[in-house]
């Protein structure tokens, strides 16, 4: 599997630093797919002040520090950088109460949404794979990382984001990631319109 290069030369100089990283998310399952992607999103073990360190000749915004996320503006291109993490509570469906820093990509890929975005890639490892994805996406499914009804309390967004991604992709939802979106749907009270409208926008075209 390839990515663009800059995405291995930023995993290179975390890498040289001393830092677990890896190219996560739906980038890895774009490039599975052969599908064109414009988001990159990195996961590291190292913590916002070090990417920085890291990247000191470079632009980094602290766009979301709290959860541990920082923006490096590499060659005009903003890539996002985030701590490997744990999530507390979801009082309000929607965001964590609190996260726990990590130093263990494990922790970060099982708290992801869906098998298919619950990917991991860089050139020393190779692609990880704890949940199946890679399957999924071969049998062109849908399907929650690990209890369902826990990532859909979790997050209600991702009751729509499980139809827009099956919609997008032309893959069909998994039957209990299916039934579980039935049986959570009132969860979606908790979403602000305007998230609905977006999923349901790219939904639909």
């Amino acid at each position: 599997m390839h990515l663009p290069l800059f995405i291995d030369e930023i995993i290179s100089a975390l890498n040289s630093a001393g830092y677990d990283a890896y190219a996560v998310g739906g980038c890895v399952r774009d490039a599975l797919l052969k599908r064109t992607c414009s988001d990159y999103d990195i996961a590291s073990s190292a913590l916002p002040s070090e990417v920085k360190s890291v990247f000191s000749n470079q632009k980094v915004i602290e766009s979301g520090i709290k959860h541990g996320t920082v923006t490096l503006i590499y060659n005009k291109i903003p890539i996002e950088i985030t701590t490997f993490r744990k999530e507390l509570g979801y009082s309000d469906h929607r965001r964590p109460d609190s996260v726990v820093f990590s130093k263990k990509l494990e922790d970060d890929l099982c708290r992801r949404d869906f098998t298919i975005n619950a990917l991991a890639y860089n050139k020393q490892n190779g692609i990880i794979d704890l949940f199946g994805g890679r399957a999924d996406l071969k049998n062109r499914l849908i399907r929650c990382v690990g209890n369902c009804d826990n990532r859909f309390n979790e997050d209600a967004l991702r009751l729509l984001r499980a139809l827009r991604f099956a919609s997008q992709l032309d893959f069909n939802i998994e039957k209990e990631t299916a039934a579980s979106i039935l049986k959570n749907k009132e969860l979606i009270e908790f979403v602000s319109k305007e998230r609905v409208y977006s999923e349901i926008k790219k939904l639909v075209c």
